[in-house]
Order: structure tokens, then C-alpha cells, then sequence
């Protein structure tokens, strides 16, 4: 059971940093532009809201979270190309910004895939299992018995790389406090939609951390301004997830992962069999305990490699965008003084795609 925790704090402590000054409006182009990203990020948030609270935290429903945040990038970079902004005519701050946020991120998809190829390991003990109840020999109900064990125990263990992630989502927060955007339409309009993005991302990024941690350490109760048309909604998401997550950790769960709880539930079912053997009477809850295990046992299988799957196409995506950065740069001769002294080894390591 986690520790209680304190509250997150609001991030805006000065009011709304997006209130425009007077007598600076936006263009009518870039305003419909920015208007139709937010609509959209609005619809990927919808899409989010559980229509019922077993699907938090199903794999199918974080794997439609990790498939709408990397929607979300690609919102991003098809923005860029729209604003006709090139990376030359970037503020330092801003190519700062974009560096800072694309390596945490790829940090934190390692771990994440990290933990489910280590969840995805424990099949292979499930499988064990299976194998050995098609025999009636005592000697291998203790067997499967010892096999048991060992995935409970396997699946309870803490993955190292999943405990750096909290470090990771902190400096993900701070990154929200964005840069001011000074003489550049242009400019206001990205760091906007970039701080949608940013909001989406590490709230997303803070579920996943919670989920593979077995904490609600990880868990971020995020402030957005609710003058932005997607502040309801990603308010309904956080609400609605971030309440139950804590609820199934305050019963004493060890995992808020549906799939992982229910083959965790089969295997307490079918363990007095193995321990004691199966009674003249019990053949039929016997039969219907093995069944069980196996059909959730793949369906825990099948939904890690899919959400895997998901995770490792986050990563390309934003290990892409970072890239293509750096090659303009380098193109426009245009590197600032922050990226050759932190990031010179990324610049000499990484190739143009």
C-alpha cells in the first residue's frame, strides 16, 4: 500500500500565462490554426474519459492513451510545417525546450518497456504452469504449485528503471512553466500548442509510472488554465483516473493493471488444487480454475506486446522529431550556445533520418 501523499501544486501561480496583452491578436490564419489543434487535442482527450471504471487501468486503455499521445506529437510537427515556421528562425529557448522534453521522454519509454517486456517474462512461468496440470502426477501439481510462486513473486518485484521515473516526470513539470514568446505570432501559437502537448503528455506518462510503480507516488495532479478549450475534459480524464487508481491502491492492491489483477485473482483459485490435490468432487472448478488462468494468462500476454508495440512507436516518433532537429540545425548552421555544451554528444551520435 502507497504512503499518502500531498497534493500536487497548481503550476500557474500568476494567473494565465496564455492572456493575450491588448492590441495583439492573433492572425485569423494562425488563430483558425491554433483553434483546429486544440479542437483536436480535445477529441483525443475524449477518447480517454473511462465510460466505465474497469477500464482504468486495462491495457487496451493505455494503449489508446500512449496511441493518442504520440497522435498528439505528430499534431505537433504537422504545425510546424503549417506555420511555416523553420527550426533556423526558432528562439534559443525554444529549441531548449523541444531538446529538454524529446530526451526525458525517450528516457522514460525505456523504462516503460523495460517493465513490460519484465511483465511479459512471467508468461513463460504461467505457461510452465499449464503444462505440467495436463498431468495427474502429484509430483507436478507441486511443481506448477513452485512455478506459481515464482510468478507471483516475479510480477510483485520493483523494476529499477521504473523507479527513476519520478526524478524524469519532476523535470517534466518544471518544463511546463514555458519560455515568453516576445514579437512572434508565429511563436505564441507553437509554445501554446506545445504546452498542450506537454500537459497531455506527462499526465499520461505519470499514469503509466503509477501503474508499472505499484504507487501512487508517480501519480501527478496536474492545473491547467481553464480558459483553454481543452482544460474540461483533460479535468475529467485526470479526475476520473487518478480516483480510482487511488482507490484500488488504498484496498491493498499490488497492481492497478486489470489483466495483471485478473490472472493474479485464477492463480489464487487454483492454488489449494495444487497444494492439496483435486477431491472426487472438484474436477469441474478444478477444470473451469485451469481455463481461466490460461484464458487470462494470454490475454494478459497479448495486451503487453500490443501496448509494447504502442510505446516502442512513441519512442521512434519522438526520437524522429528530435532528429530532424538537429539536422536543420546543423543545416542552418544555427545551434545555440545551450545545445553544443548539454547536448553535443546527441549531435555528434545522432544521424539525419
Amino acid at each position: 500500500m502507497s504512503r499518502p501523499q500531498e497534493p500536487q501544486r497548481p503550476f500557474f501561480h500568476f494567473g494565465n500565462p496564455f492572456r493575450s496583452p491588448k492590441g495583439s491578436q492573433l492572425p485569423p490564419r494562425l488563430l483558425s490554426l491554433l483553434n483546429a489543434f486544440e479542437a483536436t487535442l480535445s477529441e483525443r482527450l475524449q477518447r480517454l474519459v473511462p465510460k466505465d471504471k474497469n477500464d482504468i487501468l486495462s491495457l487496451s486503455w493505455m494503449k489508446l492513451a500512449m496511441e493518442s499521445i504520440s497522435e498528439v506529437h505528430c499534431d505537433i510537427k504537422n504545425l510546424i510545417t503549417e506555420l511555416e515556421l523553420p527550426v533556423t528562425d526558432w528562439d534559443e529557448k525554444w529549441i531548449d525546450v523541444y531538446l529538454d522534453i524529446s530526451v526525458k521522454l525517450l528516457d522514460i519509454s525505456i523504462a516503460f518497456n523495460s517493465e513490460l517486456t519484465r511483465l511479459n517474462q512471467g508468461h513463460l512461468l504461467l505457461q510452465c504452469v499449464l503444462h505440467k496440470l495436463e498431468s495427474n502426477s502429484s509430483d507436478q501439481f507441486l511443481r506448477a504449485c513452485s512455478s506459481v510462486d515464482s510468478w507471483r513473486q516475479h510480477v510483485r518485484s520493483k523494476n529499477p528503471r521504473v523507479e527513476t521515473c519520478r526524478p524524469i516526470l519532476d523535470k517534466l513539470v518544471e518544463s511546463l512553466n514555458l519560455p515568453k514568446v516576445k514579437n512572434s505570432a508565429k511563436g505564441k501559437v507553437l509554445m501554446r500548442a506545445m504546452y498542450g502537448a506537454k500537459v497531455v503528455t506527462t499526465y499520461i506518462c505519470s499514469v503509466f509510472a503509477a501503474a508499472f510503480s505499484g504507487s501512487t507516488r508517480n501519480l501527478l495532479d496536474l492545473s491547467v488554465p481553464t480558459t483553454l478549450p481543452w482544460a474540461q475534459v483533460f479535468s475529467d480524464v485526470q479526475t476520473t483516473v487518478n480516483t480510482e487508481i487511488r482507490n484500488i491502491f488504498s484496498c491493498g492492491e499490488f497492481t492497478v493493471l486489470r489483466e495483471l489483477h485478473a490472472v493474479d485473482a485464477c492463480s489464487k483459485k487454483l492454488y489449494p488444487f495444487l497444494q492439496d490435490g483435486v477431491g472426487p468432487a472438484e474436477g469441474e472448478s478444478f477444470k473451469n480454475s485451469v481455463s481461466g488462468l490460461k484464458n487470462t494468462a494470454e490475454e494478459l500476454s497479448q495486451g503487453l506486446d500490443n501496448l509494447s508495440k504502442v510505446v516502442d512507436g512513441f519512442f521512434k516518433i519522438v526520437l524522429t522529431g528530435r532528429d530532424a532537429l538537429l539536422c536543420n540545425l546543423r543545416a542552418g548552421c544555427a545551434v545555440p550556445k545551450s545545445v553544443t555544451g548539454r547536448n553535443i554528444d546527441v549531435l555528434q551520435g545522432e544521424s539525419c533520418m
